[in-house]
C-alpha cells in the first residue's frame, strides 16, 4: 500500500517505464498512491506480470499502454484513453528514450530522426495533449528526464545531445506558459545513472579495451562524474516524486541536476 498519500486519487502516466529510471518513478508514485500509466516496450507476459505486481504492492489501478513514442498517432490515442478512463493526466513523465553514438559525419540519418522523435517530439506531443485537461483541472505536474547532456556536450552524440538541449527548451517555455495555471513543468538531468543497461554493457567493455571492469566503470563510464558513483535510480525517482509535491509548488521551468558534480566544472 501507498506510504505516502499525496496522489491519492491521481494519474501518473510515465512513458519507457517498463524498466530502469522509468520504472523507478512509476514505483515512487504509486507509492506516493497514484494509478499508473505504464509505457514501453517489452515482453507482453513480463508487463502484464509488472502491472500487476504494481497494483497489488500499492494497493492502486495499473494500466499499460504500448504506444510507440515515435507516432503522434499512438500518443494521442494513449491520452485519449487515459483522460477518458481517468479524466486527467495528473502527473505527466516524459522518459522514452534511445541512444546511438557515431561522428557527425558518419551519423545515420535514420538514427537521428528516431532519436529526435522519441527523446524530443514525443515529449511535446505528450504535453500538447495532455495540458488542456490539466488547465481545467487546476493542477498538473509535468517531468521530463533530460540529461546533463541537456546542460552540456559530449562528442559522438549529436543527435541525444540536441534532443536534450531541446528538452530543455521544451521545459522552460511550456513553464512560463503554465505558470498561472498550477502547472509545473520540469526537467530532470542525471548523470550516468546505473541500471540493468548500463550494468549489462560493462563486461563487453572491459574485454574491448583490455580493462577491468572496475576500470571501465572509473576510468571510461565514470570519467566526467566527479563522484566517480553511479547515480541510483531511486534518487532520480526520489527527485521527480519531490516536483510532484505540494513544497515543490514554486518550482518550475528548472533543470534539476544529480550528476554527481558533472555539469559543477
Amino acid at each position: 500500500m501507498a506510504k505516502d498519500g499525496h496522489l491519492k486519487d491521481k494519474v501518473a502516466l510515465v512513458t519507457g517505464s517498463t524498466s530502469g529510471i522509468g520504472l523507478g518513478m512509476a514505483r515512487a508514485m504509486a507509492g506516493a498512491g497514484a494509478h499508473l500509466v505504464l509505457n514501453g516496450f517489452g515482453d507482453a507476459v513480463a508487463i502484464e506480470k509488472l502491472r500487476a505486481d504494481l497494483a497489488a504492492e500499492f494497493g492502486v489501478e495499473v494500466r499499460y499502454s504500448a504506444a510507440d513514442m515515435t507516432r503522434e498517432d499512438e500518443i494521442a490515442a494513449m491520452i485519449g484513453d487515459v483522460e477518458k478512463e481517468f479524466g486527467a493526466v495528473d502527473v505527466l513523465v516524459n522518459n522514452a528514450g534511445v541512444q546511438h553514438v557515431a561522428p557527425i559525419d558518419e551519423f545515420p540519418i535514420d538514427k537521428w530522426n528516431l532519436i529526435i522523435a522519441l527523446n524530443l517530439s514525443a515529449a511535446f506531443h505528450a504535453i500538447r495533449l495532455a495540458l488542456p485537461a490539466m488547465r481545467r483541472k487546476g493542477w498538473g505536474r509535468i517531468i521530463s528526464t533530460a540529461s546533463a547532456h541537456a546542460l552540456v556536450a559530449s562528442p559522438f552524440k549529436v543527435a541525444y545531445v540536441a534532443a536534450k538541449h531541446g528538452i530543455a527548451g521544451v521545459t522552460k517555455t511550456v513553464a512560463l506558459e503554465t505558470a498561472e495555471h498550477g502547472i509545473t513543468v520540469n526537467a530532470i538531468c542525471p548523470g550516468y545513472v546505473w541500471t540493468p543497461l548500463v550494468e549489462k554493457q560493462i563486461p563487453a567493455t572491459a574485454v574491448a579495451r583490455g580493462m577491468t571492469e572496475e576500470q571501465v566503470k572509473k576510468d571510461v563510464i565514470l570519467a566526467a562524474q566527479p563522484t566517480k558513483e553511479f547515480v541510483k535510480v531511486e534518487e532520480v525517482a526520489a527527485l521527480a516524486l519531490f516536483l510532484t509535491t505540494e513544497a515543490a509548488r514554486s518550482i518550475t521551468g528548472s533543470l534539476q541536476s544529480i550528476d554527481g558534480g558533472w555539469t559543477a566544472a
